[in-house]
Order: C-alpha cells, then sequence, then structure tokens
C-alpha cells in the first residue's frame, strides 16, 4: 500500500491538539500545537549536524503541510 508522506491526526484524549504524521523516514509526529515531535526512527548518519539539518527541513516541511492542508478545509466551508 502507498501512503501519502503525511497524515492529519487527532485524538479523542488530546481534543485541543492536533497531529501530523511524516510516514517516510524518518518517521516521526509532530504534535501541531504543542510544537513537540516523536521521532519512531532512530537518526542515522555519519554527521550529527547534517542529521539535525535535515530533520529541521523535514519538520518544517510537516508545518508547511498542515498549514496548507488547514487552509483547504477553511476554504471549503467558505465555498459552503
Amino acid at each position: 500500500m502507498k501512503l501519502p508522506k503525511f497524515l492529519l491526526a487527532d485524538n479523542s484524549d488530546f481534543p485541543e491538539d492536533l497531529f501530523v504524521v511524516h510516514t517516510e523516514y524518518p518517521r516521526f509526529i509532530l504534535n501541531v500545537e504543542e510544537e513537540e515531535v516523536e521521532w519512531l526512527d532512530d537518526l542515522e548518519g555519519d554527521d550529527e549536524e547534517t542529521m539535525a539539518d535535515e530533520a529541521t527541513k523535514v519538520v518544517e516541511a510537516a508545518f508547511k503541510w498542515c498549514d496548507d492542508e488547514l487552509a483547504k478545509y477553511d476554504e471549503e466551508d467558505d465555498d459552503e
């Protein structure tokens, strides 16, 4: 099965939180409201600085994707 790179998630135990799940390496769950990341994969690489930069980029991409996705929902609501 092919999965999207990012998924939106919520949970009734955390009604105020919104999560983004990154399904590709390095996999992680981002709590958008708390701005916290739970890594599901160990970050591998020889250069810690490079790995930190890559991790920062993918988390920033997750925030941007989430903002874009939520804007689409707002547009749909405005159309109704």
